[in-house]
């Protein structure tokens, strides 16, 4: 009986092991001035193949969107390809238009901002000048399912999307204030009513609230950005 116990205990154990989930994370960085100048500094998950292949996958697509300038995208997924693409249309640009002076840049920098058994959250930051009076700099989070390595949506995330708006509202309203700026709201959402950001992010002091330049009106000149303790929040979210 004894005996019996010992391998059921084993038997279970094994089982537990081949389940375990295994992620870490290391830095690609890929760096190039052949033609623009490109620096990617970006996580990439290592572990659990079929986990990890989620995440990466989710990572490197979006990366190749943030690069991609051509009308037709035919690059299939491949970082490299979109990165000659990139290239490609820059040396177009400078043999059109020989006595333009503008260096095309595109830099993109990410890490992980949070991770506990439920959640990793990375944020990853593109800037992308491709002329113009000035580059486009946008920040987005990506908070995905350790388990599965499946992205997280905003309703997978938030439990009260009233409440959670209403603290956000609130905290932006102070923001304002304390900007020593007359705006209202509706002045800052385009004459909308209040608006959660595209995407939230977790760090260790709490949950990240970020507005790119395209999501607010410039009432501070930039993004706008923001933290709220969990202990604040944690009544209105499913993860914490």
């Amino acid at each position: 009986m004894k005996k019996a116990s010992l391998i059921i205990l084993l038997l279970i154990f094994l089982v537990s092991c081949e389940k375990e989930v295994k992620i870490d994370f290391s830095q690609e960085i890929i760096e190039t001035s052949e033609g623009a100048e490109i620096a990617l500094n970006f996580p990439k998950a290592e572990g659990t193949e079929a986990i990890v292949k989620g995440i990466n996958h989710t990572l490197e697509n979006y990366i190749i969107n943030q690069i991609n300038v051509s009308e037709n995208d035919d690059t299939d997924g491949n970082l490299y390809d979109a990165i000659a693409k990139f290239n490609y249309e820059y040396k177009r640009f400078k043999n059109n238009f020989p006595e333009s002076a503008q260096q095309w840049e595109v830099f993109i920098d990410g890490e992980v901002t949070y991770r506990s058994p439920e959640i990793i959250s990375i944020a990853i930051t593109s800037y992308l000048d491709t002329g113009g009076a000035h580059g486009n700099t946008n920040v987005r989070f990506f908070n995905f399912n350790p388990q599965t390595g499946n992205r997280y949506t905003k309703k997978d995330l938030v439990s009260n999307m009233q409440g959670l708006s209403e603290v956000i509202e609130e905290k932006l309203k102070e923001d304002i204030k304390s900007d020593n700026n007359h705006q209202l709201i509706e002045d800052v959402f385009f004459g909308k009513d209040f608006q959660l950001p595209e995407t939230l992010g977790y760090n260790d002091d709490g949950l990240t609230v970020l507005y790119n330049p395209y999501e607010i009106a410039s009432y501070s000149q930039g993004i706008v950005e923001f933290t709220i303790p969990f202990l604040e929040v944690k009544q209105f979210l499913k993860l914490n």
